[in-house]
C-alpha cells in the first residue's frame, strides 16, 4: 500500500511540474497499466482497460468483450457466450459490451505492473508534455515575445523563451546585431513545427511581421483599427517602408505613426537598432501610391502602365538620387511596397517615358494628377522635416 500512496503523489507531482492536464496524466497512467497487463497476463486480440484511483493510487484491471451468440463464438479473447454473460449480467445483450475485472491477485503483478507502467508513463509523459508545448507556441505564431539569450552555437543564438528554446538563425538575424548570453531580447515568432525532438521555434529579428507588430503595440490608432497598414517592405538593420491608411475621417495615419515629436517611430526604431522607417500614405490611386512610396524624394508626375504593371516616376534632377537611393535601395524598396516595376528619369526626359507608352498614354493630360502628386509629396517631406527639427531642437535643449 505504500508503493501505491507513493505512486499516487508522483502523479501530482506530474501534475503541478509539467502544467499538464490531470485528466491526461491520468489517461497516460492507465494505459500505461494497461499495456503492462497485456505484456504478461493478456492474450492477442484482447481489449485491456485500467482505471487508476488517483485517491489511494491503486489500479483496477478489466478485461472488454463483445457479447455474442453461443453458436456464433469465433474468437475467445474478444467474444463472451450470451449464455456465460447472463449469469453475472441479467441485461447482458448480443452486440453490447461485456465488463469482467482481471485484475491480477499476483502481488508480482504490482511490482512488474509498476516497472513497465514506469517507462511509459515517463514516454507519454514527455509526449504529452511537448504537445502542451506545441499548443502554447502554436497560438503565438505571428507574435512579438521576449527571450533570453541562452547560448550562441557558431551563427545560430538559441533563445531561452520560457518553457521551450527558440532559434534565431542567421538568416532571421538582423545585420549588424551582436548577440550575448543572458541578453534579454524581442523575437518574432514565425514558425512552430512539433517534430519527433519535440516542438521546434523559428525566431525573426528581421521579420517585416516584426515591425507590423511593433507598430501595433506602439500606435494605439492601429491596434484599434482605425489605422490600417496596408503593407511593409523591409530591408533589415537598413530602411523600411510602411504604408498606412486611415480608415476614419478626419484621423491622419502618417502623423499617428509618428507620434508627438516622433516618440512613436523614434521607439520603433531603438528597438531596431537604428534601422530607417518611411512612413507612406497609402491610395488606391496607383500613380499617387507610387509617388508616395519614393518618400523622401518628390516626385513631380507618374506615368502608370497597367498592362506591364510598370510605373514611370517623373522627378527633378536634383531629386534623381534621392529618388534612386544608395544602390538604388529606396526605389527597389518602393517597388516592393506597391507590387508595381518603377522607373525612375529626369523630368522633360520625354524619350524615356515614350519608349515605353502608346501614344494615347504619351499624350494623356496629366496636369491635375501632377498637383496632387506634388501636394503629397511636398506634406510628406514637411512632416518628415518637422519632425527632424524638433528632434534637433530638443536635443539642443537637453544639452544647453
Amino acid at each position: 500500500m505504500e508503493e501505491e500512496l507513493n505512486f499516487g503523489t508522483a502523479v501530482e507531482q506530474l501534475i503541478a511540474e509539467k502544467g499538464i492536464s490531470k485528466e491526461k496524466v491520468l489517461e497516460t497512467i492507465e494505459a500505461a497499466l494497461a499495456a503492462a497487463y497485456r505484456k504478461d497476463y493478456g492474450e492477442r486480440g484482447q481489449d485491456i482497460r485500467a482505471e487508476f484511483n488517483e485517491d489511494d493510487g491503486s489500479a483496477r484491471v478489466f478485461k472488454v468483450m463483445t457479447v455474442t451468440a453461443d453458436e456464433e463464438i469465433e474468437n475467445l479473447a474478444a467474444q463472451v457466450a450470451l449464455s456465460e454473460a447472463k449469469k453475472n449480467d441479467k441485461e447482458a445483450e448480443v452486440g453490447k459490451e461485456y465488463v469482467e475485472e482481471v485484475t491480477p491477485d499476483d502481488p508480482h503483478y504490482g511490482r512488474v505492473a509498476a516497472q513497465t507502467a514506469k517507462q511509459v508513463i515517463i514516454q507519454r509523459i514527455r509526449e504529452a508534455e511537448r504537445e502542451a508545448v506545441f499548443e502554447e507556441y502554436k497560438d503565438k505564431e505571428g507574435e512579438i515575445i521576449s527571450g533570453i539569450v541562452q547560448r550562441i552555437e557558431g551563427d545560430m543564438v538559441f533563445v531561452d523563451i520560457g518553457r521551450t528554446t527558440g532559434i534565431l538563425f542567421p538568416s532571421e538575424q538582423v545585420r549588424g546585431e551582436r548577440y550575448r548570453v543572458n541578453q534579454r531580447i524581442r523575437v518574432y515568432v514565425v514558425k512552430v513545427e512539433l517534430s519527433s525532438r519535440g516542438p521546434e521555434i523559428l525566431l525573426s529579428r528581421s521579420h517585416p511581421g516584426m515591425l507590423r507588430r511593433l507598430f501595433e503595440l506602439e500606435v494605439p490608432e492601429i491596434f484599434a483599427g482605425s489605422v490600417e497598414i496596408k503593407g511593409i517592405a523591409r530591408e533589415a538593420a537598413e530602411r523600411s517602408k510602411v504604408a498606412v491608411w486611415a480608415k476614419e475621417e478626419g484621423i491622419d495615419p502618417v502623423g499617428a505613426c509618428i507620434g508627438q515629436r516622433g516618440t512613436r517611430i523614434q521607439t520603433i526604431i531603438a528597438e531596431l537598432s537604428g534601422e530607417k522607417i518611411d512612413i507612406i500614405q497609402w491610395d488606391e490611386d496607383p500613380a499617387r501610391y507610387v509617388a508616395n512610396s519614393l518618400s523622401p524624394a518628390r516626385v513631380i508626375a507618374v506615368d502608370i502602365f497597367e498592362g506591364e504593371k510598370r510605373a514611370v516616376a517623373h522627378v527633378d534632377e536634383m531629386q534623381l538620387s534621392l529618388a534612386i537611393g544608395k544602390r538604388g535601395q529606396n526605389v527597389r524598396l518602393a517597388a516592393k511596397l506597391t507590387g508595381w516595376r518603377i522607373d525612375i528619369v529626369k523630368a522633360g526626359n520625354e524619350e524615356a517615358v515614350e519608349a515605353g507608352a502608346s501614344p494615347e498614354e504619351a499624350d494623356a493630360p496629366k496636369t491635375e494628377t501632377e498637383q496632387e502628386i506634388k501636394k503629397e509629396a511636398t506634406v510628406t517631406e514637411e512632416k518628415a522635416e518637422e519632425a527632424v527639427e524638433e528632434d534637433v531642437s530638443e536635443d539642443s535643449e537637453k544639452k544647453s
